[in-house]
């Protein structure tokens, strides 16, 4: 999980580079987004990456729903909040490590998750004139913070996250949008998936080192509201 922390820092480094080295160019090329606000929601595939599992993020699959809210700056740029919940499980069943004292652990949580994300649309997003150059079909990068919730077997353990995304916007109507995602989860702390799976191989975990990450692979739907006023007249 080590590379999976220096994948963490360089997807930082890459959203936060093109925020600045579009900003300018955003505001002087990209239209103003004709609503203001987007809201929608997501089901799909969750998976898991910790003490249970290593290697496969979907090998022992569960589901994932989410809730979102999007400020639309205009149309590179978007402020999302997102309120989710996953299914997590996992087994040491099936490792070919051996585990200290022979123990065999396996573990199943609920997983609800609050973040704020920054997004970047690759494209000038949107349906309009052809001088506009707004398109239909974007890719989009995003990360953000949060906090994670986590419940096994009546346990529950709470942690600061930091979400990353990769997906593709689709434009079907004006206000109504497609998305499909995969994004991963950060959790700064190792007990996601129970007490009881902290440390197997007696590693001490710390705020960085040794802890667990969930992903999701989501298709959601979205709608557009509150038209921005581009030409209003304020009359004393």
């Amino acid at each position: 999980m080590k590379h999976l922390n220096h994948i963490l820092i360089l997807f930082i480094t890459i959203v936060l580079g093109l925020g600045r080295g579009t900003s300018a160019m955003a505001q002087a090329q990209a239209q103003v987004e004709e609503y203001k606000f987007d809201i929608g929601v997501g089901l799909g595939m969750s998976g898991y990456l910790g003490d249970a599992n290593e290697s496969n993020l979907f090998k022992h699959p569960g589901f994932t729903a989410n809730g979102s809210f999007r400020y639309l700056f205009n149309t590179r740029f978007a402020l999302r909040g997102m309120l989710g919940m996953s299914t997590l499980s996992g087994s040491t069943a099936d490792w070919d490590n051996y585990l200290p004292g022979g123990a065999v652990y396996d573990f199943k949580s609920t997983v609800c998750d609050l973040s704020c994300r920054f997004e970047f649309n690759f494209f000038n997003y949107g349906i309009g004139e052809g001088y506009k150059q707004l398109r239909r079909l974007s890719p989009y990068i995003a990360v953000g913070v949060g906090g994670t919730l986590s419940s096994t077997g009546g346990d529950t353990f709470a942690a600061f996250n930091i979400p990353m995304a990769f997906g593709l916007k689709f434009k079907l109507k004006p206000r109504l949008n497609l998305g499909l995602e995969f994004s991963m989860t950060k959790v700064f702390g190792d007990k996601v998936d129970s007490r009881e799976l902290t440390d197997l191989y007696l590693i001490k975990s710390s705020f960085l080192k040794n802890t667990d990450w969930y992903s999701a692979i989501t298709l959601s739907i979205s709608y557009e509201f509150g038209r921005r006023c581009v030409t209003c007249h304020r009359i004393d």
